[in-house]
């Protein structure tokens, strides 16, 4: 199935159950002689502010319906249907990158970001914008170190992570959470920091699957902003992907024409349209949990006056029931 993503993996099971306590139902369709035909992962999120519904998948960019043919489909989100009236969920929401099933409600507010690699660095150099060269070359010339690992620098991202939520006003993720990705793709996941001296100012968690990396989780100190350590963060992720052979490099979702879209637009990327997709009651109207809604706006300003400590403890009770 050309459609899959690195977190149509089943361990992602593990993750987030493991991470926020949710059950994940991994739905397989499967042929008369043993063969995979579909798959379906879905996690079930319960609060008393946020609802009843599920998710595939909640707190990563991509997911949904995997299916070779029509009769896999049906069936998947036939099992899907049941399992939102069993349970009495108010949707199943599905976070599609490419697949698009015929007359379930839309959504198309958000697009990935996707830039193609060249065979080489010294070639993908080249087909920067001058803008973009000459950040990562001021980032260079100030002093910035970069460094690459796993476990020993996930406390320097958590660090510049939580922080930056905290600035946008959004609850931040339990530290556990990212603990967990890196212990279980250990061969596919690393932390990328950028310091200044001693202090970490910028910082990412990359992972890879197939011949695609991504970068879901990135935040910097907007303090810095000055010395570019966005770009030369990025520009070393896409070498280490060049690096390691891989064709495409995913700068993550984006909402079109905000800020971190215009960002990663202006390294090459181009935007492929997402479809997130509803099972529903008819006449129910979609969900809108998103920061942008209106109804959150109070509580995101207040958010942003917490101490970064605070957000730490009361952040992820929160954050687990927002997909």
């Amino acid at each position: 199935m050309d459609d899959t993503t690195a977190y149509h993996q089943f361990e992602w099971n593990e993750v987030i159950s493991k991470s926020f306590g949710h059950r994940v139902h991994y739905l397989a369709a499967v042929g008369a002689h043993g063969e995979w035909q579909g798959v379906l992962p879905l996690a079930h999120m319960r609060s008393r502010v946020f609802g009843n519904f599920f998710v595939s998948l909640p707190f990563v960019n991509y997911g949904g319906l995997l299916h070779c043919n029509k009769a896999a489909e049906a069936l998947l989100l036939d099992y899907a249907e049941e399992l939102r009236r069993v349970h009495g969920a108010a949707y199943v929401e599905l976070r599609h990158a490419s697949c698009r099933i015929e007359d379930l409600p839309t959504r198309q507010h958000k697009v990935a970001m996707v830039l193609d690699l060249a065979d080489d660095v010294e070639d993908q150099w080249k087909l920067l914008n001058g803008k973009v060269r000459n950040q990562i070359r001021k980032a260079k010339k100030s002093g910035l170190d970069f460094s690459i690992g796993g476990l020993d620098l996930l406390d320097s991202f958590y660090a510049v992570f939580a922080r930056n939520m905290r600035d946008l006003g959004t609850p931040v993720y339990a530290k556990r959470f990212f603990r967990n990705v890196l212990e279980t793709f250990t061969d596919t996941t690393r932390v990328f920091v950028v310091k200044q001296d001693r202090q970490v100012i910028a910082a990412a968690i990359g992972l890879w699957y197939r011949d695609r990396m991504e970068v879901p989780w990135a935040s910097s100190m907007k303090e810095f902003n000055a010395f570019c350590p966005n770009n030369l963060l990025y520009w070393r992720l896409i070498v280490f992907a060049i690096e390691r052979g891989l064709s495409k490099f995913d700068f993550g979702r984006s909402t079109p024409y905000e800020g971190t879209y215009n960002f990663k637009k202006q390294w090459g990327a181009v935007a492929i349209p997402l479809f997130w997709q509803y099972l529903t009651e008819e006449r129910t109207e979609l969900p809108e949990l998103s920061p942008s809604n209106p109804k959150y706006k109070l509580a995101i300003r207040t958010w942003q006056r917490l101490p970064v400590a605070l957000t730490k403890i009361i952040g992820p009770g929160i954050v687990r029931n927002i997909p």
